[in-house]
C-alpha cells in the first residue's frame, strides 16, 4: 500500500467505506456523500480489498468531480485475514490517520445510501456532547417489496419486542447521553465517533462476524456515551448475495429458507431484563463511590462483598459491569424462542406500563423530569416487577 495516497491537508472529518466487489453499487454510495447538506469540509477513504471488479477503477473515474476528497487504496487481505471485521479495522484506521486530534470518523457500507442530512445529523449529536453515534439501517424500498411478507413480518416482530426490552432499560437505568426516544441498532452501515473515543476503545475488532456490534461494546467499555439517533439514517441494499459472512444478506437468505428458531441473540425474556436492568442501575450507582455494597447485592448476584468491592474498582463502570456480569448468578445470556415471542412481548409490555405509571408519578409527587435518574427498586419491589413478567 502507497501512504502517499493519503497525503494531502487534514480535514476534521473523515469517512471510512470499505468495499469489495461493489461495482454496482459505489457510484450511488459515493454520490450520496456528495450531496451532503453539511459545508463541513471532509474527505472520504475507501479500501477495495481483494476485489475482481472494477470497484477501484469506477471510483477513481469519480474523483475529479466530486467535491470531497476521495481516497482510493486498494489492498488484498491474505485469505484467513478476508474479513468484514479486519475490512473495516483497516479502512477506519486508514481514515483516522488522515484526522487531527479532536477529528470525528464516520464508516458506511460501500452498498449504503446516506441521506443527504447523515453527515450534519451525526456531527449534531457529537456537538451535543456524544463520543459516538449509532445510526439506523433501512432496506431499500424496491429491495424490500421482493422480500416476502413473511419475512418483514417476523421482523417488526422481533424490532417491536427489542424496544420494549430497551424501553425497560431506559426506564429502569436510564443513560443522560442517549434519551428516548432511540433506537437499538449497531450497524457498520452508520458508525460516527471522535478520534478519542476511537483510541480509547482500541478500533474496530478483527473479527470475523459483528464487527460492528463488538466496537459498539468497546466503546461502552470504555465508558463512551453512546447516542443511537433516530434521526441518522442510511439506505442499503436488500441483497441475498452479501459481502459478509454473517450480515444482512446472510440474515435474509437464511430466514427465506426457514424461520430463525430464536430471536436475535441480542434478546432475552422480559423477566430477565428487568433484573439485568435493576442490578446494573444499583452497580452504576455504587460505582467510583465510597458506599459499600448493600448485603441484597451480593445475596443476589451470588458473590461475596470481596469480589464484588474488586469488580466497583475497575477504571471503567463499562469493564466493572462486564466482570460483574460474567460473575453474577443468573445473568448468562438466555435466547428468546420465536413461537415465545407473543407472550414474552405481552410481559414486557406489561412491564412497561407499569414503570411508566411509576415515574409518571415520581414526577407528579417530585417534580423532576421524566429522564432523570433511574427509578430505584428495593429487593421487594423487583420482586413484584418479576411476578408482572412472569
Amino acid at each position: 500500500m502507497d501512504a502517499s495516497l493519503l497525503a494531502g491537508p487534514n480535514f476534521p472529518v473523515a469517512v471510512a467505506i470499505p468495499a469489495h466487489n461493489e461495482a454496482d453499487w459505489i457510484a450511488r454510495c459515493l454520490g450520496a456523500l456528495d450531496q451532503q447538506l453539511d459545508g463541513v469540509g471532509y474527505r472520504v477513504v475507501l479500501l477495495v480489498n481483494n476485489s475482481t471488479d472494477a470497484t477501484a477503477a469506477i471510483a477513481r473515474s469519480l474523483q475529479p468531480n466530486l467535491s470531497h476528497i476521495l481516497d482510493v487504496v486498494e489492498h488484498h487481505f491474505p485469505s484467513k485475514q478476508q474479513t468484514a471485521g479486519q475490512a473495516r479495522r483497516l479502512a477506519m484506521e486508514l481514515a483516522a490517520g488522515t484526522l487531527p486530534p479532536k477529528g470525528v470518523l464516520l464508516s458506511t457500507d460501500a452498498d449504503g445510501q446516506v441521506a443527504p442530512d447523515w453527515l450534519a445529523a451525526n456531527l449534531a449529536h457529537i456537538q451535543q456532547g456524544a463520543d459516538a453515534v449509532a445510526g439506523r439501517a433501512v432496506l431499500d424500498p424496491a429491495d424490500a417489496a421482493a422480500i416476502p411478507a413473511i419475512l418483514h413480518d417476523d421482523d417488526a416482530r422481533e424490532c417491536a419486542y427489542g424496544a420494549l426490552l430497551d424501553e425497560i432499560d431506559h426506564l429502569l437505568d436510564p443513560d443522560p447521553a442517549d434519551p428516548w426516544p432511540r433506537h437499538t441498532e449497531h450497524s457498520g452501515a452508520s458508525i460516527c465517533v471522535t478520534l478519542g473515543a476511537f483510541r480509547r476503545a482500541g478500533g474496530v475488532p478483527p473479527i470475523v462476524v459483528g464487527e460492528d456490534r463488538a466496537f459498539f461494546a468497546a466503546l461502552r467499555r470504555a465508558d463512551a456515551r453512546i447516542r443511537h439517533a433516530p434521526d441518522v439514517c442510511v439506505t442499503v441494499s436488500g441483497r441475498i448475495d452479501g459481502r459478509a459472512v454473517g450480515g444482512m444478506a446472510d440474515t435474509i437468505r437464511r430466514r427465506l429458507v426457514a424461520p430463525d428458531a430464536f430471536l436475535d441473540d441480542a434478546l432475552e425474556p422480559a423477566a430477565n431484563r428487568v433484573r439485568r436492568a435493576r442490578l446494573r442501575a444499583e452497580v452504576r450507582r455504587l460505582f467510583g463511590g465510597q458506599e459499600d455494597a448493600p448485603a441484597w447485592l451480593c445475596l443476589e448476584l451470588g458473590c461475596d462483598a470481596a469480589l464484588l468491592h474488586a469488580a466497583l474498582k475497575q477504571g471503567t463502570f463499562g469493564v466493572a459491569w462486564e466482570v460483574i456480569e460474567g460473575m453474577a448468578n443468573g445473568l448468562a445470556p438466555v435466547r428468546v424462542p420465536m413461537a415465545d415471542v407473543a407472550e414474552e412481548t405481552r410481559k414486557a409490555r406489561c412491564v412497561v406500563a407499569r414503570l411508566r405509571g411509576n415515574r409518571a408519578a415520581r414526577v407528579a409527587l417530585q417534580g423532576s423530569t421524566p429522564d432523570r435518574g433511574a427509578i430505584v427498586l428495593p429487593a421487594h419491589a423487583a420482586s413484584e416487577m418479576f411476578r408482572m413478567a412472569g
